[in-house]
């Protein structure tokens, strides 16, 4: 009987990144596309049938894809050069492919030479999906196949509103209801892929509930949901999975193209037509390969651009503005917060502002700060608003906030809440122009005393004020649904590492200055 082997490899939540580094050091780690591209040659070249998808979040995530987004060009964008140059087969826009807007993802769409996938995101008029095509089918000699793309619905949620004018982001298990029979009956594949954008509200293994139910995550309901899928590629949460979940088999290849998800379904011709005889699915790591050159060299000049770029000084520390402890860093006031909050009042004469310290490998500023300190600490692409929220709000936010914390041995530890199923410190938000207390031997969600303004007047419950913050976070993003649907008093256009590099151009020198307006107590 005939036999035939698909190779399937997923990449996901590459997050811009090319070459084998985070832009803060020139480490040859291992992840990014040039390393990963070198594991996708290597299938090609020894098995006759491979299919690459990208499952989202390509174009948004390092100082590259920043440098670019700010260039007036006509070129390619870089990554899309790279996805090209690696033959992809097909990519699903992930959350972050709209940071920059709909004209810098269009553009991207436009210079692609593979089809991108996302049945659930239609044009809110015609209710057509707005990339074209829904799913796409690929053949491999008799073998035919068919994925279809997916992406988190709850974008909404988190994007600026300008970005997905005209947009609609249908149910994911609602629209994989509706295009896996239409597609099997149409098309009759030998193989159905689900490319989703998203990942596991549940334990894919036993069930159990990892996170609230909001629809950002749905895997689990897609395997236990929609019958037809034989395997379904996740991403959105940077976990690194390789198994099943119920009838169906799964991949998740973690960020930052430190690895790549590859499953291998093996179909053997039985009374004319080719069954699935088995799944094989694992993660495979860039660790001991070099780079490909065709990447590097396609990706060369745009890459000496940036490195230029970042390295240009644009002010000084007095003191020290250097992180060597995030989590002290969140239990007692640290220079560089207060800094960020001040760079967002000033950016928007707001009085009251709450930012965080979004990643754990952040070192803060050396004594001559550079633009690539400014785009290694500030990792996002956040634009500013200011809402008018109740003190209500205020006292709501920080009991979310003081969430973060647990207790083990009388000492302050991390709820795990906050790190599984993704890391998610960016959750914690730290004030200015507020004085407050956590107490962490209260209960939670009854942890803030003390709160009150710089004058020492109490925070009223049904008094309004004006809080300079995050579009994400003013957009509700992090569970912090207080904010949603909040009246704008305004909005800051420029993203938030042009204002620090602004400010700090400004002013020259920064002082590393605390005032101590909030404490946490145990």
């Amino acid at each position: 009987m005939n036999k035939i082997q698909l190779h399937v490899i997923e990449t996901s939540d590459v997050h811009g990144h090319i070459m084998p580094h985070r832009y803060r050091t020139e480490n040859d780690l291992p992840l990014g596309l040039a390393k990963l591209g070198t594991l996708i040659k290597q299938e090609r070249e020894k098995h006759p049938h491979v299919l690459v998808v990208d499952n989202g979040d390509l174009i948004q995530g390092t100082p590259l894809t920043t440098y670019f987004s700010k260039l007036e060009t006509e070129q390619v964008h870089p990554l899309i050069n790279v996805a090209n140059l690696l033959e992809y087969d097909a990519v699903v826009p992930g959350n972050h492919e709209f940071n920059f807007g709909k004209q810098t993802l269009d553009a991207a769409v436009h210079h692609s030479k593979f089809p991108w996938l996302a049945a659930n995101i239609v044009d809110e008029k015609t209710k057509q999906p707005y990339f074209g095509q829904p799913y796409v089918i690929k053949q491999y000699g008799p073998v035919k196949v068919a994925i279809l793309g997916l992406t988190t619905q709850y974008i909404p949620n988190w994007e600026d509103p300008n970005h997905i004018l005209g947009l609609e982001f249908e149910d994911c298990i609602e629209s994989a209801k509706k295009w896996v029979p239409f597609i099997k009956e149409k098309e009759q594949p030998d193989v159905f892929i689900v490319s989703y954008h998203g990942g596991f509200e549940r334990n894919p293994e036993n069930g159990e509930m990892e996170e609230r139910e909001t629809g950002e995550n749905q895997g689990y309901a897609l395997c236990h949901e929609v019958e037809g899928i034989d395997l379904l590629l996740t991403g959105h949460q940077h976990r690194l999975l390789a198994g099943t979940c119920g009838p169906v088999h799964i991949l998740q290849p973690g960020s930052y193209g430190a690895a790549a998800g590859k499953a291998i379904i093996e179909l053997e011709e039985i009374e004319g037509s080719y069954q699935i005889n088995s799944i094989h699915t694992e993660l495979i790591e860039p660790v001991h390969v070099q780079a490909d050159e065709s990447v590097v060299e396609v990706s060369k000049l745009i890459e000496q651009e940036v490195q230029n770029w970042l390295d240009e000084p644009i002010g000084h520390v007095k003191g020290s503005l250097l992180l060597s402890d995030p989590l002290d860093v969140r239990l007692n006031e640290h220079p560089f917060i207060e800094f960020i909050n001040k760079v967002q009042m000033h950016a928007s004469n707001t009085k009251i502002s709450s930012t965080a310290l979004f990643d754990n490998t952040s070192k803060g500023f050396p004594e001559t700060i550079t633009i690539r300190d400014v785009m290694s600490n500030y990792i996002y692409p956040n634009t500013l608003k200011v809402l008018r929220v109740s003190g209500a709000d205020i006292k709501a936010a920080l009991e979310r906030s003081a969430g973060y914390f647990m207790l083990t041995d009388q000492q302050p530890d991390v709820n795990p809440a906050f790190l599984y199923p993704k890391p998610q410190h960016y959750n914690y938000d730290m004030w200015e122009g507020i004085q407050y207390t956590i107490d962490l031997s209260r209960p939670e969600g009854d942890r803030i005393i003390d709160l009150t303004d710089m004058d020492g007047h109490p925070i009223v419950a049904e008094q309004s004020y004006e809080i300079v913050m995050s579009n994400y976070r003013a957009s509700g993003g992090g569970e912090y649904t207080m904010f949603k649907d909040r009246p704008v008093v305004r909005e800051m256009q420029d993203d938030m590492t042009d204002l620090i590099i602004q400010y700090v151009q400004a002013h020259q020198t920064i002082s590393s200055e605390v005032n101590q307006n909030w404490k946490v107590i145990w």
